[in-house]
């Protein structure tokens, strides 16, 4: 199987990304980001990624879509959500740390993470790094971010954590985010790296991705 035949058998196998199926359809506009910074700070501790996309659907079926919402929330309720998903190892840690974000989203930023692109000059590495003033994110929290987020903002393009780029490898693809990219159309790339990532966790032999 060539390198193009592994990537769309990857599409086709894993290509949703964790904001789409935690329910977020993803814009360059204040809530659909504010949204997937909540779920990157969700996923940014040792819990599985189906826990974290169960979460963040709880937060915004309980209406904290925004950083205002989330701010003007009592902290039970963030509690309450939380425990509705079985997110409960964390729960009361992550209802503070959502709060303390939002309460800094609002102050720095008024809200729109766009600022923060626009305060980074959209250079990706700078962006990585103002992500990380949120609580409880860091190094793999801004990459999650920084992977879906792909999708809206193309400076962000290519973006392939650790984690999908050790998948790459698995699977005999190329190992450095440039190269992956010229695989698949600049649409994709946020699909790809899901899909990778999703491989990677899947436990699934590169074998049997080639013979699916």
């Amino acid at each position: 199987m060539g390198h193009q035949e592994t990537v769309a058998a990857l599409l086709q196998r894993f290509g949703r990304t964790y904001a789409d199926e935690a329910g977020i359809t993803l814009r360059d506009t204040p809530s659909p980001l504010y949204r997937l910074l909540v779920l990157t700070t969700l996923s940014s501790v040792r819990i599985s990624a189906d826990l974290a996309v169960a979460a963040a659907r709880e937060l915004s079926a309980a209406g904290l879509r925004t950083p205002k919402a989330m701010a003007a929330a009592h902290w039970q309720t963030r509690v309450d959500a939380l425990g509705r998903a079985h997110y409960v190892r964390y729960d009361e840690s992550t209802a503070t740390a959502l709060g303390r974000g939002a309460d800094l989203l609002l102050d720095r930023w008024h809200g729109d993470l766009r600022r923060l692109r626009d305060e980074a000059g959209g250079d990706p590495a700078r962006i990585a790094g103002l992500l990380r003033v949120f609580p409880r994110i860091g190094p793999v929290g801004s990459g999650i971010f920084c992977r879906e987020a792909q999708a809206v903002w193309p400076v962000l393009r290519p973006s392939f954590d650790d984690r999908a780029l050790r998948a790459a490898a698995d699977l005999g693809l190329p190992r450095t985010p440039a190269a992956l990219a010229a695989l698949a159309p600049p649409r994709d790339l946020a699909r790809l790296a899901a899909a990778l990532t999703r491989f990677s966790l899947g436990r699934v032999r590169p074998g049997e991705l080639r013979a699916a």
